[in-house]
């Protein structure tokens, strides 16, 4: 699963789209927790990825929503600035 990008100890990957399922969705790792996130509503699917590292993976991918929706359909994954 390729790293997209990495912020406050955050690991953001997403896999490919034939061994994936929709809805559209990228994986969230901190430590030993895991985040499921939709980019379309930036909300945690699945997962145990604590309250303050999930609000900082809802304020990035609303920053790069759009970045994120072009890697999902054109799978040409490209590496993506952190959250400052």
């Amino acid at each position: 699963m390729p790293e997209i990008t990495h912020f406050y100890g955050i690991i953001i990957k997403m896999f490919y789209k034939p061994k994936e399922h929709n809805p559209a969705h990228i994986h969230a790792i901190y430590n030993e927790y895991v985040g499921l996130f939709n980019i379309h509503s930036a909300e945690m699917t699945e997962g145990d990825l604590p309250k303050k590292e999930q609000a900082l993976v809802k304020e990035w991918i609303t920053i790069h929503r759009k970045e994120l929706l072009k890697m999902w359909n054109t799978q040409e994954l490209t590496k993506l600035p952190p959250l400052e």
